[in-house]
């Protein structure tokens, strides 16, 4: 741990985000630049978690350290914390190393009291900015740090703006505002049995407590969990001198990016309230105007501001969003962070700041980022549909896409049935920080008042969830649950509604959506990606038309086809029950024989789809019984038949069957290459289907490369024994069709006794594909659908597990048995070819993982092989970057 624990801004750089967080080391950089940044500290993430780890107490000496930091703060202010005449105020904000906006807290105006009061209105001889200062200064430290209800201080406000006929904050009476400090204070006391603290340390010591403990408030975890962030970083705490936007018509605040987030034009994009402070922006408290006019209104402090915008963002080589403050016509940076987009805007964004020669293509790559890239596969409106819609109203179109869902007006319920797999549309008045596990399971986010820099919009951008937001026109009866349009239609909970986030338009009922295709920079891109990457991405695929569709999507093969799924259909699922419980091999061969025609037209349909790309067969998995009727059900149609005197015998027969092939743990029964050896002939079937295909596919002038992959593998003599007799079926089909195919026999490393013994079944196989699914089943000793169900979120919120190892790869675990038999096998058989067909493999923390170990390509579903890709380009770029450091 780094001994230092407070910063002063000049002290630090960009380089230090790990340690001050990136709000802080962007600071410092600012500062160190020459910017107009208000003077200020930085508490670093280190000691959060050490008061974090501490019980949430206070390191010894601590607030020593920031006292004494704060002398230069002040010298540099030209004022001094708690003086009665000259008082420095501060604000004091968290700030993890990778940006979570609005998911930790934030105190403005800290150093206000009675005597420091009266001291501001000498100065500035604003009483009305004064008084304005303390009520916010008493509301958000009476519940960031005390933990009261802000609607209780909202609720006071709302009756003084009702007793003096005004709608808006900014007309509230000097006098309306004076009333509101005692009846705060009084608030403050009725919740925690004490007054105000009116020493401006005590002040300045519990807001910095509220920021550590923020860091594991509900919603950051939420975020963090969606993110995949290390719960373990910690925040930075900043203290900096405040400036105010809210002292008159000269002052100003806004929040900007220097491209548009939702599209990545490049056009300055964001929006500022004339005497308002930062929360009335991006709270959504009032409607914001759009940055253009700033220009209109304070033209030079716009160029200057644009002008500064503009070098950040060559310095840090990413699209910037800014804070920043007018205070009576001096500009002031507040805070630059690389701007959270949609996926679209990002790629755009990338490939023209390369074309524009800011940055290089690996750094293109680097800024999109691969878990977002789903975003662009997914539908839109079909624009007839949307034509022919009843539209109800039109909002601010703050993050783009399409959603469809129930409406939903509280929180907690659309996070419920969100994960629960309904469509939700969240509705809100507004949104906050505590709204993100709402927002996360719900298809899209519609409210009634904020603009495209409100909270709604930036968190809804960066999770890729379609937006409307500001749509006034609207109304919503919380209490009652309804929605009215200003025609005065009604709509109630559960009632659907469809969101187009890139227009703003509110339509009723289910629009219908299309497949969106990919524009020119995905394309230039990706012929990047591709030219970088070195690492082979294959799909998971079982039907023609998942081949075309991962073709299409840029897949370089097939890395599993599961042909249990094929079994599924219904006009061949009775032939496949008529195998399962045939009583003799003849019966069951009787059986296999009307199969093998279908399996073989499947396979010939695959590999005729997949052209002269490899594609990986998997010979049946799963267990028997998952072919046959439910076994309740047929408990219930045997007792129903009886009791109404029907024929019941086939079904009584069919439960026996069931009956006989239940296992008290299936998944670890007879299933992969033990029902193989158990029923050769099934297996023997499928090779004969497959080599027949590939066979008459060749004759055709298609050079097929069918890989037979023999599952679930645990020892060497099982794949021995299974790989002579299919080898030898192989070998017939090719004879009789006078045709020699390019195959090969390989087997999947599910089992953990497969990989501590990968040398001796790398004897007889030609590759391995890494079964992660089942070997993190196996190796953690979890039923993945029960784990899941019952305790995993749990294990991953209370930060028992860093994230769920069925969605990202259990690296140390999992990945060791993974590096062990690759170093087993390697030396046995060197040109064993290697790769993994868990959907791990298109999880791009997982395929960086897979590229580190050697592995030579990832397979994964069609829709995820773009980011498989871009996330197997970033590897290269990391890992040359990473080279390049230690020289």
């Amino acid at each position: 741990m780094t001994q230092k624990r407070v910063w002063l801004f000049h002290e630090g750089n960009a380089d230090m985000r790990n340690l001050l967080g990136g709000k802080g080391a962007n600071l410092a950089e600012m500062t160190n630049l020459g910017l107009p940044v208000p003077p200020g500290l930085t508490i670093t993430t280190e000691t959060c978690m050490d008061y974090i780890s501490n019980g949430n107490q206070m390191p010894e000496n601590l607030m020593a350290e920031v006292k004494y930091a704060l002398k230069e703060v002040e010298d540099q202010a030209g004022k001094k914390f708690g003086d009665a005449s000259n008082p420095l105020l501060v604000s004091v904000r968290s700030g993890a190393r990778l940006s979570m906006p609005g998911m930790m807290e934030t105190v403005l105006n800290l150093g206000l009291n009675d005597s420091t009061l009266q001291g501001m209105i000498n100065l500035t001889n604003n009483e009305r900015f004064c008084y304005d200062s303390y009520r916010r200064f008493l509301t958000m430290f009476g519940s960031v740090v005390l933990d009261i209800e802000r609607v209780e201080f909202e609720n006071v406000l709302d009756t003084v703006k009702e007793n003096e006929g005004v709608k808006l904050d900014t007309e509230v009476s000097v006098a309306g505002l004076k009333s509101l400090i005692p009846a705060y204070k009084a608030i403050i006391r009725q919740h925690t049995g004490e007054d105000f603290p009116q020493d401006p340390y005590e002040q300045l010591q519990a807001a910095i407590e509220a920021v550590f403990r923020s860091w594991n408030i509900p919603r950051a975890i939420a975020y963090r969990n969606h993110y995949k962030i290390d719960h373990n970083y910690g925040t930075a705490v900043n203290v900096q001198t405040m400036v105010f936007g809210n002292m008159g018509d000269d002052c100003a605040t806004g929040v900007s990016f220097t491209r548009n987030p939702s599209t990545g034009e490049n056009k300055f994009y964001g929006e500022y309230l004339t005497n308002a402070q930062g929360e009335d922006v991006v709270a959504g408290i009032r409607t914001p105007k759009q940055i253009a006019e700033l220009e209109n209104e304070m033209p030079e402090l716009y160029r200057q501001y644009v002008d500064i915008a503009k070098k950040l963002e060559q310095g840090y080589k990413d699209v910037q969003d800014m804070e920043f403050t007018i205070e009576r016509g001096k500009l002031y940076i507040l805070q630059t962070r690389n701007g959270k987009r949609t996926a679209k805007a990002a790629v755009r964004i990338a490939v023209e700041m390369a074309k524009e020669g800011i940055i290089t293509k690996e750094r293109a790559i680097q800024l999109v980022d691969p878990y977002q890239l789903y975003q662009l596969l997914l539908p839109s409106f079909d624009e007839t549909a949307k034509k022919s819609a009843v539209h109800l109203a039109t909002g601010l179109a703050a993050s783009p896409g399409a959603a469809v869902g129930k409406i939903v007006f509280d929180t907690e319920e659309a996070a419920e049935r969100g994960n629960s797999g309904e469509n939700i549309i969240l509705v809100r008045i507004e949104t906050c920080p505590d709204d993100i596990h709402g927002m996360i399971a719900s298809q899209g986010v519609l409210t009634l008042r904020g603009g495209m820099t409100s909270h709604a919009a930036v968190v809804a951008k960066g999770m890729g969830k379609p937006c409307v937001a500001g749509a006034e026109d609207l109304k919503i009866d919380l209490n009652n649950e309804t929605l009215t349009t200003s025609s005065g239609k009604v709509f109630r909970k559960n009632d659907i509604i469809s969101l187009d986030g890139g227009t703003g338009e509110v339509m009723e009922g289910s629009v219908k959506t299309e497949v969106p295709e990919m524009d020119e920079n995905f394309n230039t891109l990706f012929t990047w990606v591709d030219e970088i990457k070195r690492l082979a991405v294959r799909a998971n695929a079982d039907t023609p038309q998942d081949v075309a569709k991962a073709l299409e999507l840029g897949a370089k093969g097939v890395g599993l086809c599961r042909t249990e799924h094929m079994f599924m259909d219904p006009e061949r699922l009775p032939w496949v029950q008529k195998m399962i419980i045939a009583g003799t091999p003849e019966a069951r061969k009787e059986a296999l024989d009307q199969l093998l025609p279908m399996q073989y037209n499947d396979f010939y349909q695959m590999f005729k789809a997949m052209g002269e790309l490899p594609m990986t067969v998997r010979l049946l998995d799963p267990p028997l019984h998952e072919f046959l009727p439910n076994k309740e059900d047929l408990i219930a149609t045997v007792a129903a038949k009886k009791a109404l005197g029907q024929d019941y015998k086939s079904d009584e027969e069919m439960l026996h069957v069931v009956e006989s092939l239940s296992e008290s743990n299936p998944m670890m029964g007879l299933r992969g290459c033990r029902l193989g050896l158990t029923y050769p002939e099934i297996n023997e079937m499928q090779v004969r289907a497959i080599f027949s295909a590939c066979c008459d596919l060749k004759k055709e002038g298609l050079d097929v490369k069918p890989e037979i992959m023999i599952p679930l593998v645990g020892h060497v003599n099982e794949l021995k024994t299974v790989k002579e007799v299919l080898e030898r079926v192989a070998k017939e089909i090719m004879a009789e069709k006078s045709v020699d195919v390019n195959y090969m026999f390989g087997t999947m490393i599910e089992i953990p006794r497969a990989a501590l013994t990968a040398d001796e079944i790398a004897e007889y196989a030609e590759f391995f594909s890494f079964g992660t699914n089942d070997l993190t089943q196996m190796t953690f000793g979890y039923s993945r659908d029960d784990a899941e169900g019952k305790f995993l979120t749990r294990y991953v919120e209370q930060k028992i597990l860093p994230r769920n190892p069925f969605e990202s790869l259990d690296t140390t675990g999992v990945g060791q048995l993974m590096e062990i038999a690759l170093q087993k096998a390697l030396p046995v058989r060197s040109n064993l070819k290697r790769g993994i067909c868990g959907e791990h493999g298109g999880d791009p923390d997982s395929v960086k993982f897979c590229h580190k170990i050697g592995l030579q390509y990832v397979s994964c579903s069609p829709f995820r092989v773009p980011q498989a890709r871009l996330a197997a380009a970033q590897a290269v770029v990391e890992e040359n970057s990473l080279a390049h450091s230690q020289l």
